[in-house]
């Protein structure tokens, strides 16, 4: 049979295609931006019939009854990998729990670990080509493991997607089914940095050299590095996700691949999240490279890039230098994502840093960010012990190597001026550091 006929022959509706998901069974959903809305809006829509559907998601974007109606309580339950907007809000409900993970073994521990077999995937993908291959387009971190490990898989077509390059190619003979749902994409416009961004930025940029290969995280610190880093030459990206100011420094003629050590001339990501700038550019760009997050995301294939720089934001540093991307105490926000993964593996490359940026205050300025002990319930994103690089707008800590007295001067010299006292009559209070036996002095006494 001829593709065009096989697609034909596995074309049905929104609604039917959601009717083959039944009790008791687990879904596996396509993350971010290749997220399915039409497929996803209609499952709610089958509380009635079902009981006890596990699903599985990953940084999703779209609000859906099945998670925020409380009327869904028993007939489903959302696993999650990275916490949105939605999850926060529902967390307390008990319908949702979040997985720990690092990215690049997320699909691989859940598939392979007790009772966590996938019964159907639902994902989304471009129309196929003459010879029947669709592109899974702007997410391939989890998708194409969920894809070989699903029982049913189920492809929401969408001619505005763009056909994305590299391990993003799935024949129609591979789908069980495919409906279709020509929505716009999802835009998330880079958010404007604030000054303190851009001071943060600054310090950052200063530490990126010529020919160096980056990861950018998401957020204003990662935007407000961009117009640094302009007259800079060479430089490659190797990241988790694609971003608009890539796009920028391309254009720029800032970024050209030519001397990273892996994927030589091209910029290798795992998914794209951003506005129609971004979906224009990697569609069908040959100097754009999609791999799975199990292999964009591995620290030792991060590590084998030449000045690798990992760029990561964090909600709160304690003066032993764990670092906080992922909660509040104990109530839940995002999730570890690939933030550990780069990290690790920055270190792991020849002049590679790790960097995690945050600001010095939170709160309107009521807080500091960087604290004596991290509050109870605190979840763990980077170790003490794999700590490299934490920057504020007051400045870089580099922190490798440092013994924990060591760490403490360095991390209050970036705290905000209005807490360093405070920080450090409490790191000798409590015995994190008992006593500075030579004379120390802190920036906020010069």
């Amino acid at each position: 049979m001829n593709p065009g006929d096989l697609y034909k022959q596995k074309l049905i509706s929104i609604p039917e295609a959601v009717g083959k998901i039944q009790s008791h069974q687990t879904v596996g959903v396509a993350m971010a931006a290749a997220e399915p809305p039409g497929l996803l809006a209609e499952l709610g829509k089958h509380r009635d019939r079902l009981e006890d559907v596990n699903v599985w998601v990953c940084l999703p974007l779209g609000s859906y009854d099945f998670v925020l109606d409380p009327g869904m309580d028993g007939h489903f339950f959302v696993e999650n990998w990275f916490y949105g907007a939605a999850d926060r809000k529902v967390h307390s409900q008990g319908r949702t729990s979040y997985i720990p993970n690092n990215l690049h073994q997320a699909a691989t521990r859940k598939l392979y670990g007790a009772k966590n077999s996938v019964n159907v995937f639902l994902g989304t993908a471009t129309l196929p080509d003459a010879r029947g291959f669709m592109s899974l387009s702007l997410g391939l971190v989890l998708e194409k493991q969920l894809i070989e490990a699903a029982d049913l898989v189920i492809l929401e077509i969408n001619q505005n997607l763009p056909r994305t390059l590299g391990d993003t190619q799935v024949h129609i003979s591979e789908v069980d089914y495919v409906v279709e749902n020509h929505c716009a994409l999802p835009q998330f416009p880079p958010d404007v940095p604030t000054a303190i961004e851009e001071s943060i930025g600054g310090y950052i940029a200063e530490m990126i050299q010529d020919g160096s290969t980056l990861q950018l995280g998401i957020g204003g610190i990662p935007n407000a590095i961009t117009p640094f880093l302009m007259h800079r030459n060479d430089l490659g990206i190797h990241t988790e996700m694609f971003t608009d100011g890539m796009v920028d420094l391309y254009n720029a003629g800032v970024i050209t691949n030519k001397r990273k050590t892996l994927w030589k001339g091209k910029m290798v990501g795992a998914f794209a999240l951003g506005t129609q700038k971004l979906y224009d550019f990697v569609d069908n760009n040959l100097g754009v490279e999609f791999q799975q997050g199990k292999v964009t995301n591995d620290p030792t294939v991060v590590g084998r890039n030449y000045r690798m720089i990992s760029i990561n934001t964090a909600l709160q540093v304690d003066l032993y230098g764990q670092v906080c991307s992922q909660s509040i105490g104990s109530r839940h926000f995002s999730g570890t994502g690939g933030q550990l993964d780069t990290h690790r593996g920055a270190q792991l490359s020849d002049q590679g840093r790790g960097i995690i940026a945050l600001r010095s205050t939170a709160r309107g300025g009521t807080v500091s960010t960087i604290v004596p002990f991290l509050p109870e319930g605190t979840e763990i994103t980077v170790p003490s012990q794999d700590v490299d690089t934490i920057v504020t707008e007051y400045g870089v800590a580099d922190l490798k190597g440092l013994c924990v007295r060591e760490r403490a001067i360095a991390l209050i010299n970036i705290a905000h001026p209005d807490f360093r006292d405070q920080l450090k009559d409490e790191v000798m209070r409590v015995g994190i550091v008992p006593k500075f036996s030579v004379p120390v002095q802190w920036e906020g006494e010069k």
